[in-house]
């Protein structure tokens, strides 16, 4: 059994998953840091409208992938493993499509954006505020787009170590701006979004300056960003990040600068720290489902993706039974109702963990994203009809209602729709 056990650790992908791991719990503990200072810093209020834009911020940058993430893990490790010819072509044209894309989208948003606030997300945040997440916008998504490049090659210590000297470097920004009095909504979001990942840009630039040329010498061919194959996802990631976020923007709706936002802000920002752990497991397997062929290959690789899947699954237990004491220890007892929102959301966060299981099959394996879009589109519907409904009835406890009956009726569609692809495979 040790022999076994000892066996696993030492595989490529276990060690690939470890330095991940680690490279991601980094990441969270430094988001859990932020949040520690900030919550001793900025009320309920204050905090709410930071997780909101904050939220916006994220939830355009995962939309404005365009897809990407999926072709680049579809393709990319096939590339460099046979030294491809148009490698550097479709890296190029990967980076220009998605940043032509957006800034189209970019552009809309700053103009609109006042207005959308004003209707809608009703934060009451200052211009300058608005659009400093606006900019935001466009250095998270270059961020994201070199983070799967790099885990796509493998490279997952330089993307994790670049990653978190910027984590390293925003703390150190935070803490002169506290004795400066200058922690405020705008200053927190103009460090998280421009000032980390451009120096994340910047180490990565010194690193992989011999890349960067050749990129820059590529030509741009269209046919590279595989239309069809992308935008099916793109479709479908949009839905799920709109749904990861229905929930406190529709609190944000109808509890506008209610405490509850700020409460269930904090409690959803906990959850989305712990996904982190799943995606430095997911990042590792997606290369792995692009190149297994046979039913055998498949079976191996589920039970191990399953098996690296109890590591977040454990954390979504934990939390959901961690003592008041130690929550009030980070966060203070003026956040004390946001634990029991936070145990809510643990439960259905832990159907999520295994969601990604049919999900990797049929993006990587089968390269069906139409069934992703499928799935997406029903946890969408029902999240936003969900929390529509139980926010005025139950308030910041409806939402963890309505989460749990979404990935439940998705991770039955996608597992049905896995199975039917599995048996068509000789």
């Amino acid at each position: 059994m040790l022999e076994r056990i000892l066996g696993f650790i030492k595989k490529p992908t276990s060690r690939d998953i470890l330095i991940n791991t680690i490279g991601n719990y980094l990441n969270v503990f430094f988001t859990a840091f932020f949040y520690f200072m900030l919550v001793r810093i900025m009320g309920p209020a204050d905090l709410g409208v930071l997780s909101v834009l904050l939220g916006i911020a994220y939830v355009l940058a995962n939309i404005l992938d365009f897809g990407t993430t999926a072709s680049i893990y579809s393709y990319l490790p096939q590339m460099i493993e046979k030294k491809h010819k148009n490698l550097y072509i479709f890296l190029k044209t990967i980076i220009s499509y998605q940043t032509g894309f957006s800034i189209i989208v970019i552009t809309l948003l700053f103009i609109f954006f006042p207005y959308l606030d004003k209707i809608f997300f009703k934060t009451g945040a200052p211009a300058y505020e608005l659009y400093i997440t606006t900019f935001s916008v466009l250095f998270f998504i270059w961020q994201n787009y070199a983070i799967n490049a790099l885990n796509a090659a493998k490279q997952f210590l330089k993307a994790n170590l670049f990653l978190n000297l910027a984590n390293v470097t925003k703390t150190v920004i935070i803490l002169i701006l506290i004795p400066l009095k200058a922690v405020t909504v705008g200053t927190i979001i103009f460090t998280f979004g421009i000032i980390g990942p451009g120096l994340f840009f910047l180490l990565l630039f010194f690193e992989k300056k011999h890349i960067f040329l050749k990129v820059l010498q590529a030509p741009i061919v269209k046919e590279e960003f595989r239309f069809g194959y992308t935008m099916t996802f793109f479709i479908a990631s949009q839905f799920f990040n709109l749904a990861m976020r229905m929930d406190l923007f529709l609190l944000s709706f109808f509890l506008s600068k209610s405490a509850e936002v700020g409460y269930y802000g904090l409690a959803q920002k906990i959850i989305l720290t712990i996904i982190a752990s799943i995606a430095s497991v997911t990042q590792v397997l997606s290369p792995n489902f692009s190149k297994i062929k046979t039913r055998a290959e498949i079976i191996t690789e589920i039970k191990h993706s399953a098996t690296y899947l109890l590591i977040p699954t454990t954390l979504f237990l934990i939390l959901r039974f961690i003592p008041k004491q130690i929550f009030d220890l980070f966060f203070t007892e003026k956040y004390a109702e946001a634990i029991v929102v936070t145990r809510a959301l643990s439960l259905p966060f832990i159907l999520y963990v295994f969601l990604n299981l049919p999900t990797l099959f049929l993006l990587y394996t089968v390269k069906k994203p139409g069934y992703i879009l499928a799935g997406n589109l029903a946890v969408f519907i029902i999240v936003t009809l969900g929390c529509y409904y139980l926010i005025p009835k139950l308030g910041m406890f409806g939402p963890p209602y309505a989460l749990t009956f979404a990935f439940l009726t998705s991770l039955v569609i996608m597992t049905t729709l896995s199975i039917r692809e599995f048996n068509k495979i000789t």
